[in-house]
């Protein structure tokens, strides 16, 4: 479905001057909002967001691609200067105000967003990938490079081989193989869709390379516009 834009980007000034100690606190107020059910329709567009940084300054890059043909409809993007500091644990508050105003810049309302990071696999189970999902509504996944916390095991070299990624006793994650013989993501929920759906759908999206489509083609795109 076409829409002008997405109605419910929050203003991203909200974020300017914020403390660490203020962003924990946001973190711990909008974690309760998170949803680890899935609640979700139909998927006909999916979106991937990555950020890369360079000389204080953030781009951020969003594809939306047709799910499941993984087609390429609409590239929208954002720079902003950084002004939170690098606080491992709270870098979403370095990217999600750049990542929102490159959402606001879509005609095309994603389904699904998978977010080149964290979701429940983060020290306060509020990584960016929930960060994004309850500020958009929009059901969310993250699916990251490394590992941030949590214990695991390496899967078996088999695409879909998995294990878990624990806390404690908890389960935050699956550490996935999604092609044979290369190095495993890190799956977690982010908001309105299990862990069980978030890897099952991200392996979908994994047709050729180890970082699934939309994340593989938002990592170009944020490369590609300084």
């Amino acid at each position: 479905m076409q829409q002008t834009v997405i109605k419910k980007v929050k203003n991203t000034a909200f974020y300017m001057g914020m403390t660490p100690g203020e962003a924990v606190a946001l973190q711990r107020d909008m974690g309760a909002a998170v949803v680890t059910d899935s609640v979700f329709g139909s998927i006909n567009h999916v979106a991937g967001i990555d950020i890369s940084f360079r000389a204080g300054t953030a781009n951020a890059a969003v594809v939306v691609l047709t799910f499941p043909g993984m087609k390429v409809v609409e590239t929208a993007s954002a720079r902003k200067k950084v002004t939170f500091p690098y606080i491992p644990g709270l870098l979403a508050f370095r990217e999600a105000p750049v990542a929102l105003e490159a959402f606001a810049r879509l005609s095309t309302i994603p389904d699904l967003l998978v977010v080149d990071g964290h979701g429940l696999a983060h020290p306060r189970r509020f990584g960016l990938a929930c960060h994004l999902g309850v500020e958009l509504d929009i059901p969310s996944i993250g699916c990251a490079k490394s590992r941030l916390i949590g214990q695991w095991r390496e899967p078996a070299r088999r695409k879909g081989s998995s294990t878990r990624l624990i806390a404690g006793e908890e389960v935050i994650g699956r550490v996935v193989r999604t092609r044979d013989d290369v190095k495993p993501v890190f799956i977690s929920a982010g908001h309105k869709v299990s862990l069980k759906d978030a890897v099952r759908l991200v392996l979908r999206m994994a047709t050729k390379y180890r970082l699934p489509e939309p994340i593989r083609h938002a990592h170009i795109a944020a490369g590609h516009f300084w």
